[in-house]
């Protein structure tokens, strides 16, 4: 993945509104750490051309899907700790013509998979549009990678995103009390962990009860890395037992959802049943569902509008948001 030198946001030619976005400073007595962040003004969602890739083919036919967004935001002053935040077609337009904006949308924080060690928001952007175009403004973000950044780097940057996102979302148009995290194959593992163990999100001043719901989309949440290529996303003395958000579930929960792929030969259903009953077993409200006939590379790619009748995980996804969030 490539570490970006350039961090200012892409800016439109026209005049464009400048949203008053706010650091997240650590609340953790010698930490003295603080978020150096940047926004630039609203562009059309347009990608630039990539390799050829299912995902770069997934961004080329989603490209005009009219939405807005705002490129590379920094969320930390580490790299890799930038996001991209998208915009529905009327906040877009409003946000353009510098009009007067009423509404207050609800929100979605993304989490990429790739195995802890590859992917990018880039990549992904056809999942920021897709829940756009379904009236979200949502941020899809990046995060740092193995094998120089091992658990729980990559889950404390989840945290530190969605703190950010919670900060800054009345300046993005957005309802903080309206706020989800979804997350994919791994990205799933760090959206899940950075909620259902309190101590991620507290350094923030941030509760789990704060987020109103979690998405988990084929993760890994309950398995020995040790016996697979993504130990080296874990320190080499670590354990199952010490890092499996099944076996770290800490404080006052939102409700869950998780789904699992039908044909996943990659990350298999034991991971949901497993994390499903801990969370049960902790009193937390938790929904199941199957995306039939999808794999693992599926279960994502169908969010691009173009690919919905693949398989039902966009139609999954969007019918659990709008129950929670709208």
């Amino acid at each position: 993945m490539k570490d970006s030198s350039t961090r200012a946001p892409a800016i439109d030619s026209c005049n464009t509104e400048q949203p008053n976005i706010k650091a997240r400073t650590l609340k953790l007595s010698g930490a003295g750490v603080t978020a150096a962040l940047a926004i630039g003004g609203i562009v059309l969602a347009a990608q630039n051309a990539q390799a050829l890739s299912p995902l770069a083919v997934v961004n080329g036919i989603t490209s005009s899907g009219g939405v807005g967004v705002s490129k590379n935001i920094l969320y930390g002053d580490e790299p890799s700790q930038d996001l991209d935040i998208y915009y529905p077609k009327p906040l877009a337009q409003a946000m353009k013509a510098q009009s007067a904006i009423n509404d207050s949308y609800p929100m979605v924080v993304f989490v990429h998979g790739g195995s802890w060690e590859s992917g990018n928001k880039e990549q992904y952007a056809f999942v920021g549009q897709s829940l756009a175009q379904a009236g979200y403004v949502t941020a899809v973000i990046n995060y740092r990678k193995a094998p120089e950044h091992v658990y729980p780097d990559y889950v404390e940057d989840a945290a530190q995103a969605i703190a950010w996102s919670i900060d800054n979302a009345t300046s993005l148009h957005a309802d903080p009390k309206r706020l989800a995290v979804v997350g994919h194959s791994a990205g799933a593992f760090n959206a899940v962990a950075a909620v259902a163990n309190e101590d991620f999100l507290a350094p923030y001043g941030v509760k789990p009860k704060d987020i109103k719901a979690v998405v988990g989309i084929a993760g890994p949440y309950s398995y020995d890395f040790r016996k697979f290529d993504s130990a080296t996303a874990f320190a080499a003395d670590a354990t199952p037992d010490e890092v499996m958000p099944d076996r770290q579930i800490k404080g006052e929960q939102p409700p869950y959802l998780l789904l699992t792929a039908e044909k996943d030969k990659v990350v298999y259903a034991t991971n949901t049943i497993k994390m499903t009953k801990a969370l049960q077993e902790a009193g937390v409200t938790v929904e199941n569902g199957e995306i039939k006939g999808a794999s693992h590379a599926t279960s994502i790619g169908a969010m691009a509008p173009p690919l919905r009748w693949v398989n039902d995980v966009r139609a999954q996804v969007l019918t659990y948001l709008d129950k929670k969030l709208k």
